[in-house]
């Protein structure tokens, strides 16, 4: 059992926080400079702000809690970044302004937000699909596999393959909207 008052306890404990933000905003990274790019409308200023904003993150990593969604907290800095930054270049012309990006984050912050229910569903409803199926939904989105390929591992034809995973899509695609449905009870 560790000692979290020993000191290099609290270092272990505050370096493995380090990795999981560094891990959450390297795995989010698409999606920040996406939105940021939504609202922006100039990619290279868009490289910029997400720039600004990756630094912000750093800064401001204490104010994230663990086990909150990341994305909205992180769209939420990197929106001010962007009002910032078109409130300081004025001057320089922009796609949008600051109103009109603010009403748009307001909607891409939404669809984020709906994005990850959908998300941890799919994740809940995977987990309670039997073994056969799981691995079968696996090796074909995760790890791109052929249905010819499935069908060789599993010892099975490409047509029995091919009509399991339109089912099993089905069933998890019913999965999901019961669980949004149900704000994600099962």
């Amino acid at each position: 059992m560790t000692d979290r008052s020993h000191p290099a306890a609290n270092r272990l404990t505050a370096e493995s926080a380090e990795e999981h933000f560094v891990q959450l905003v390297t795995e989010h990274q698409p999606r920040i400079g996406a939105y940021i790019q939504s609202l922006m409308g100039d990619a290279n200023r868009a490289a910029d702000v997400l720039q600004e904003t990756n630094l912000v993150l750093w800064r401001r990593k204490s104010d994230y809690q663990v086990g909150k969604p990341f994305l909205p907290w992180a769209f939420g800095i990197a929106r001010l970044q962007v009002l910032s930054n078109l409130r300081d270049k004025r001057r320089a012309p922009s796609l949008l302004d600051a109103d009109v990006a603010e009403l748009v984050s307001t909607e891409v912050e939404t669809e984020a937000e709906r994005l990850h229910d959908i998300q941890s569903a799919l994740s809940e409803c995977l987990n309670s699909l039997p073994e056969k199926r799981r691995q079968m939904i696996q090796n074909r989105y995760f790890e791109s596999q052929t249905i010819d390929q499935i069908a060789n591992t599993m010892s099975q034809g490409s047509s029995n393959v091919r009509v399991t995973l339109m089912r099993v899509r089905r069933q998890l695609a019913e999965c999901i909207e019961r669980r949004l449905a149900t704000g994600g009870a099962s």
